[in-house]
């Protein structure tokens, strides 16, 4: 009697001898293990070219200033009245439209150019926006270590720009 036939040539089953001592593939965990070493890598390697942790905070600084700015310039078209944002370079602070307040990390170094007459302390500045958006107009620099993050505040449109500083920029 002939063994009945599988319908299917790749439905036959077929073993193969065990190499005692001997792993094939790799474990989960081993793949996990890996996958986490790439990723530390990855990361010290970006923190390394990215000015690390204090770059990382000058960034999010200068983003948030400038659109706090932004804020601040939006709320005068909108409402029809001057307002200002003031900052303490000394202290770090600052205060803008509609009781909006911060306060800059540590780590950071702020320095103000603008105009000296809307300043009612010495260690204060001012930038003030007017109805039809336009501004007294103004500077800001925050700087950790070696680097830079630029906010300027054009004085007749009162558009903001803020960016890093690259080297042999003015």
């Amino acid at each position: 009697m002939v063994a009945p036939r599988s319908p299917l040539p790749f439905a036959t089953a077929r073993t193969v001898p065990a190499r005692h001592g001997v792993m094939l593939g790799m474990s989960l965990l081993e793949m996990v293990l890996v996958l986490a070493l790439v990723a530390a890598l990855a990361m010290m390697a970006a923190m390394a070219m990215n000015g690390g942790m204090d770059g990382l905070r000058l960034r999010s600084a200068g983003k948030a200033l400038a659109a706090e700015l932004r804020y601040t310039r939006t709320r005068a078209i909108s409402t029809g009245t001057v307002q200002q944002l003031q900052i303490n370079p000394g202290s770090r602070r600052w205060q803008g439209a509609d009781g909006h307040h911060g306060e800059l990390p540590q780590a950071l170094t702020v320095r103000f150019t603008g105009a000296g007459q809307l300043q009612t302390r010495r260690d204060e500045g001012v930038i003030r926006f007017f109805e039809d958006g336009a501004s007294s107009g103004g500077r800001i620099e925050l700087r950790a270590g070696k680097a830079v993050w630029r906010i300027d505040v054009a004085w007749i449109t009162g558009e903001v720009k803020a960016g890093p500083l690259h080297e042999g920029a003015g």
